[in-house]
């Protein structure tokens, strides 16, 4: 699987027969399926390939109905093939373009995974129609009534997949390392508009009929689907913005860089492969903040700040588009190679755009978020290792910074180890060599070591692959910048202002916001303030900054946290109403998780939760009905 060579530059220049070989490798390199754990699918028996869907959304009912239609690849010219589902209600499955009636059945109900669909075949059936409707409790479906919306006068919906929510809005093998096409019939509501993670129209018919196509063969948790009032806004010829009409002109002032990042993107590892690149910028109860569904990046409303200080999220979803989307962790138990592949690629388009100072800041947050994440799960813990196993355990608890960070900071090991344009050569040929497939760690390290540091001692023992992958902690030959620590760096400095602030011997306090002016910088600055502080002391330093009336939702994040511990009542409306009005999980469960450590913060979190629950996506008020319970 792993040497799909250079070679593969210049086939087209070798004869017909090599050719041929090149196709079939190919394939046999499809074939190479990982078993995963959290999918009931067999598809080394028989594997789904392409789905023609077609469905109907039903606001009223909140539901899906409609039928998928699987093309198959029998290859063990098995009797049954094996689907995921999660509650959903199978009225009718059959065979064939003359739909012969089967039969079929359900395995054991499991924790986490749902049951598997069996569906009886022969070993010459190359089509499956399933006739289903979802469950009202879906967990992939969120559904908004307009209250909960920007514009206030009419509903929308929108999915997760990822990790294995797929399977509980459509019949599929619910696998990161299962890849297929898809074209898709959508009927909604005439007033409102329907994009899906593919090719995507721009305006509303009349008829509330779309149609759309994914040549590119992706995993289910990228099946992806959102219906609202929804306008939409070129930026540039291959980029643009899909908003609710009251929220589009702020969208696309913030996100006027998009097509510069896809310049950059390509400049460091190869053409952006899935045509258009556009955002659709959901509803504030958006648990994340952005996914990256093929062509279509769902976003997080909170990232709007007004000053373009947060859209390095769009690098991290547009980098997605090649790890990730092009190629794919086999499994969630190999979640690092989709997520610390991504930042190491946000951070060197951040680089490109925003310049080196600004990506270094990124990594030092990014540092002291790793630390955090050891500290919080235990230093010896498996679930610090870069290859978990979350076998019987929910794959989003994986979603965390040891997957994002630890992943991030061993790329950025073996690019101290063999310099940048090697490790950029590598992961260039890396994206190009198993483009459209899934990928294992061991997969990887196989190619690591052949294609990089093929059998040299030195470089082995600088890089300590196993340290990073299967061991726990942090390793201590961990690269990262040092600049801003530097005499005279940047965070050296505010480090020695905030030192100085604290201790009373800053006479002139002008200087801080002088000295301390990008969101970063913020955000670094109250990092390096005292856990315990007086009222006196957040007065002086709101009165300077607006700290608690900023719009930038990282500073408020770091702010809100210390008004909270240390009780500055000012900040409190606007602690409320930031839990109220922001879904995005990781945003807001830390406050939470602060409110319940000071006298009388858990009744108080417990009366704002009351009214922000409606608010939030289940994946959100889930984690929190167990934190407050």
């Amino acid at each position: 699987m792993l040497k799909k060579t250079i070679m593969m530059k210049n086939i087209i220049f070798f004869i017909p027969f090599l050719m041929i070989i090149s196709c079939k490798q190919k394939k046999e390199v499809a074939s190479q399926l990982v078993e995963d754990p959290h999918s009931f699918s067999k598809p080394s028996m028989a594997v789904v390939e392409h789905l023609n869907l077609d469905i109907k959304v039903n606001f009223e009912d909140q539901q899906i109905s409609g039928k998928a239609v699987w093309t198959i690849n029998n290859k063990a010219k098995s009797n049954e093939i094996i689907f995921d589902d999660s509650k959903l209600n199978i009225s009718k499955i059959t065979l064939g373009a003359e739909e012969k009636e089967t039969t079929f059945n359900y395995g054991e109900e499991k924790e986490y995974i749902g049951r598997a669909l069996k569906v009886a075949i022969t070993p010459e059936t190359k089509l499956i129609t399933i006739y289903y409707t979802t469950n009202k409790d879906a967990s992939a479906l969120q559904w908004l009534n307009p209250h909960q919306t920007a514009g206030k006068m009419r509903p929308y919906l929108f999915t997760q997949s990822e990790s294995i929510a797929a399977r509980s809005w459509i019949p599929c093998q619910d696998s990161p390392g299962i890849r297929f096409t898809y074209n898709a019939t959508v009927t909604v509501p005439n007033d409102l508009l329907a994009l899906m993670s593919a090719e995507n129209p721009e305006v509303k018919n009349t008829t509330g009929v779309y149609h759309f196509k994914q040549i590119h063969p992706i995993p289910s948790y990228l099946l992806a689907l959102a219906v609202g009032d929804i306008a939409f806004k070129a930026v540039d010829e291959r980029t643009g913005v899909y908003a609710e009409p009251s929220v589009l002109a702020k969208a696309v002032y913030e996100f006027a860089d998009m097509g510069k990042m896809v310049h950059a993107a390509e400049k460091l590892y190869g053409p952006y492969r899935w045509g258009r690149y556009d955002l659709l910028v959901l509803p504030p109860s958006f648990p994340f903040g952005g996914m990256e569904n093929p062509n279509l990046t769902f976003i997080t409303p909170t990232v709007i700040a007004g000053d373009r200080s947060l859209v390095s999220i769009i690098s991290h979803e547009l980098a997605h588009s090649w790890s990730g989307n092009l190629v794919t962790n086999a499994t969630w138990n190999d979640f690092w190679l989709n997520e610390g592949f991504t930042n190491y690629f946000e951070r060197r388009i951040d680089e490109e755009i925003f310049g080196k100072q600004e990506a270094e800041m990124q990594e030092e947050f990014a540092k002291k978020a790793l630390e955090d994440a050891v500290k919080e799960m235990g230093d010896t813990s498996k679930d610090i290792y870069l290859k978990t196993e979350y076998a019987g355990r929910n794959p989003d608890d994986g979603t965390n910074d040891i997957a994002y960070e630890k992943g991030y900071f061993f790329l950025r090991t073996i690019e101290a180890a063999v310099g940048r344009p090697n490790f950029d050569a590598f992961l260039r040929g890396y994206f190009d060599s198993h483009a459209f497939q899934s990928v294992s760690t061991e997969q990887f390290l196989t190619y690591l070591n052949e294609n990089l540091i093929k059998g040299n001692a030195d470089l082995e023992k600088k890089i300590r692959v196993n340290d990073w992958v299967y061991g726990p902690g942090i390793p201590s030959n961990i690269a990262y910048a040092k600049g801003l620590w530097a005499k005279g760096g940047k965070f050296s400095k505010i480090d020695s202002l905030a030192s100085a602030w604290n201790k009373g011997k800053l006479t002139d306090t002008s200087i801080l916001t002088k000295e301390i002016g990008t969101s970063n910088e913020k955000k670094f600055f109250i990092n390096m303030l005292p856990q315990e502080m007086t009222v006196k002391q957040m007065t002086d330093l709101d009165r300077q900054f607006n700290f608690t009336g900023s719009n930038n939702t990282d500073i408020q994040l770091a702010w809100y946290t210390l008004a909270i511990r240390n009780q500055y009542m000012v900040a409190d409306k606007r602690i409320e109403d930031y839990l109220i009005e922001n879904g995005r999980m990781w945003h807001i469960i830390p406050l939470y998780k602060e409110m319940m450590k000071i006298p009388g913060g858990l009744k108080r979190a417990k009366e704002i939760y009351k009214k922000a629950r409606p608010n939030y996506h289940p994946m959100t008020y889930q984690a929190i009905d167990k934190l407050l319970d």
